[in-house]
């Protein structure tokens, strides 16, 4: 991705499996306006979503270039998984689909990274992980993003990955308490697997959160999946 300086108005959007936010940002990152919201079309195939991206960028008004968050590896703007979503999504460019139908340049990255972008601090290893429809991972090194890592699709226990066992159909089903427990030994396990100076915990389920963390592990705002979208332009 080559080096580009913000423009003025940053168009962030964060697709997540239930729900679709956006929010304009300055060229430092900060809100010029308050985040819309719309529900995540069911079927999530890419042209219903397409269109909800559209009516949400004209809610927020104007902008001069664009940052997707998209639940998935994405790589050079193109879809390469997206599980919470549909399968149509696979191999989908969506970089270069959006910024002909919005009429601006658009950069897109998974959602957890942009989640990570905007709440580390840029020193040492910091493991960010996101609570929502599914289980995301972002690893940062010195402020260094490790690209393509899908951490919740790894075997976690009994024989089930973490997203199985810690996304929104697995919190529905066991309730609160349990979720918590394995949230738990989660954190163990990857803080074993990374060594990580810092792990943030951030999504739309991390409000359920409600278990003794250790010292290292924070639980930061589910806006940084927007505010992270600065980065993109200033990579």
């Amino acid at each position: 991705m080559a080096k580009s300086k913000s423009k003025d108005r940053t168009l962030a959007i964060d697709i997540g499996g239930s729900g679709i936010k956006a929010m304009v940002l300055d060229r430092k990152g900060r809100p010029l306006g308050d985040r819309v919201r719309v529900q995540t079309p069911q079927p999530a195939t890419p042209e219903a979503l397409l269109r909800a991206i559209a009516d949400l960028a004209e809610q927020a008004g104007a902008c001069d270039q664009v940052s997707v968050g998209f639940p998935g590896v994405v790589r050079h703007g193109i879809v390469s998984t997206a599980v919470n979503l549909h399968p149509n999504w696979v191999e989908f460019d969506l970089a270069s689909t959006l910024s002909e139908s919005l009429g601006q340049p658009v950069r897109v990255a998974n959602d957890a990274d942009i989640q990570g972008f905007g709440a580390i601090s840029g020193q040492g290893v910091e493991l960010v992980i996101t609570l929502g429809t599914g289980f995301g991972t972002a690893l940062f090194v010195d402020g260094k993003l490790v690209p393509n890592l899908e951490g919740g699709h790894h075997p976690f226990r009994k024989k089930q990955t973490y997203e199985q066992q810690l996304g929104r159909a697995a919190l529905e089903k066991v309730g609160t308490k349990k979720w918590n427990k394995r949230l738990k030994k989660a954190i163990c396990k990857l803080q074993h697997l990374f060594n990580a100076d810092r792990i943030y915990l951030g999504g739309g389920e991390a409000k359920k959160v409600d278990c003794e963390l250790p010292k290292n592990v924070s639980i930061v705002p589910n806006i940084n999946g927007l505010l992270g979208g600065i980065a993109l332009w200033n990579l």
